[in-house]
């Protein structure tokens, strides 16, 4: 069974910076038709002047995927510069710290508004599109489309101060189950891949502020280190490709095994 999407056509929101630019820029090196969405427009005119030097397979779509028009007119832009959609991945990911006890923090709200509406939305337009694809095509075998989501190993974990992006990763998580049972006599297939900590700009911002915050996270980690970006856009690679055709409502953990360790044995050390 192939890995292969060479030739297929996919949409990766959060695609300015961080994971969704991992993922567009490794689709594209893999030979996708890459739409690149995201709502910062100097990001993406930036990368896509980048990645287009060498081929004429990549678009960027600048807008707020929180409103029904935007998404409609993702969908819309994709098809007019490649006829159709093959592959969603929901990489638009917001954190923000939450104050568990203060009335007023809104941070859960708009955690889920960003980490879970606004992918159910999109995915449920995208599943829209698939099915008008294969009736237009006539396709009556194997999986018309993929979707998969990128959340994080927060919402398999309780931390406090990320209160709204922990429940808003869990829901997501379930979501991804729920649909693909939905969309499975559609056969449009949803994965998810819950990422531990993985070495980009925003985590070694981070860790710059905080010294020993990385020998933690290692300590933690059974692999001993954090993970490449590469390597969680393989296995979105993977999700996204026939290989995976008999795959869906599973949550792929990337975290180098973190989730699997029970922290007070890191304490007993």
């Amino acid at each position: 069974m192939s890995f292969s999407i060479k030739g297929r056509t996919a949409i990766v929101t959060g695609a300015g910076n961080g994971l969704g630019l991992a993922v567009a820029r490794h689709f594209v090196r893999a030979g996708a038709n890459v739409v690149l969405a995201d709502m910062d427009e100097a990001a993406l005119e930036r990368e896509v002047a980048e990645l287009s030097a060498d081929t004429d397979r990549v678009r960027m779509f600048t807008g707020d995927l929180r409103q029904k028009l935007s998404i409609a007119n993702l969908v819309s832009a994709t098809v007019d510069a490649f006829d159709r959609v093959d592959i969603l991945v929901n990489a638009a990911r917001q954190v923000m710290p939450t104050a568990p006890l203060d009335a007023d923090d809104t941070s859960v709200e708009e955690m889920l508004q960003q980490n879970l509406s606004m992918p159910l939305r999109l995915s449920q337009a995208i599943a829209r599109r698939y099915i008008k694809q294969a009736e237009a095509e006539g396709n009556e075998d194997g999986s018309i489309g993929c979707i998969v989501n990128l959340s994080s190993i927060a919402g398999q974990r309780a931390n406090p101060e990320l209160l709204g992006f922990s429940v808003a990763n869990a829901a997501l998580d379930q979501m991804t189950r729920s649909l693909a049972v939905a969309l499975a006599p559609q056969r449009i297939r949803v994965n998810g891949v819950a990422v531990g900590s993985v070495l980009s700009a925003s985590l070694l911002g981070w860790l710059r502020d905080h010294d020993t915050a990385r020998a933690a996270i290692i300590e933690a980690t059974p692999m001993g280190r954090l993970a490449n970006a590469v390597e969680i856009a393989d296995t979105v690679q993977y999700l996204a490709s026939d290989a995976s055709g008999f795959v869906t409502g599973q949550i792929v953990t990337v975290d180098g095994g973190r989730t699997l360790l029970d922290p007070a044995a890191i304490a007993v050390h």
